[in-house]
């Protein structure tokens, strides 16, 4: 499903439209970068790993592959979420050491795939988000609300949650 997000029919000149995955969280609407973005699976079961921070829900066998799910209700500093029929992984690649890491987000539901034009992305604002402002690429206006795009490589970077582990395994060992 893809629309223009402002209702304008931008125009070429303004620059091309960037795709943005939307899903949402509570009430919350997010975005990512469509690219970014390698396949959407139902949630199912996955193996819990000891002395991981909240935000690390567990593992699953992804083709073979072992892919760490990250809640992202938790990974935002809220309640661990809770599992409703629309559930679902995001999966998506990251970079550490400039290889390639998959990593799977836990979210409420996935809505769709839309076009936000770069004319229609603000700045992340100073106060007034309940996401660490260097979580969020910006703001997309769309449809006369606004839509929380995502920063997957701060919001999630492996170096910075692998800390976030050895700090909850410090403590669960003190």
């Amino acid at each position: 499903m893809k629309h223009d997000s402002t209702g304008t029919g931008a125009s070429a000149e303004a620059g091309p439209a960037a795709q943005y995955l939307t899903f949402t969280l509570g009430a919350e609407v997010f975005a990512m970068d469509i690219r970014t973005v390698r396949e959407i699976i139902q949630y199912g079961p996955m193996t819990a790993v000891p002395l991981m921070p909240d935000f690390v829900r567990g593992v699953i066998n992804l083709r073979g592959s072992v892919v760490p799910v990250i809640d992202l209700q938790a990974r935002f500093g809220r309640p661990p979420a809770d599992v409703g029929k629309k559930t679902c992984i995001v999966i998506f690649d990251t970079l550490r050491d400039r290889e390639r890491v998959e990593l799977g987000l836990l979210v409420d539901a996935v809505s769709e795939v839309i076009d936000i034009p770069p004319e229609a992305i603000e700045p992340p604002p100073n106060f007034g988000t309940s996401v660490r402002r260097d979580f969020i690429s910006g703001m997309g206006k769309v449809e006369g609300g606004f839509i929380i795009l995502l920063e997957p490589d701060r919001a999630f970077d492996v170096d910075d949650m692998a800390r976030l582990c050895e700090s909850a395994q410090d403590t669960a060992a003190a």
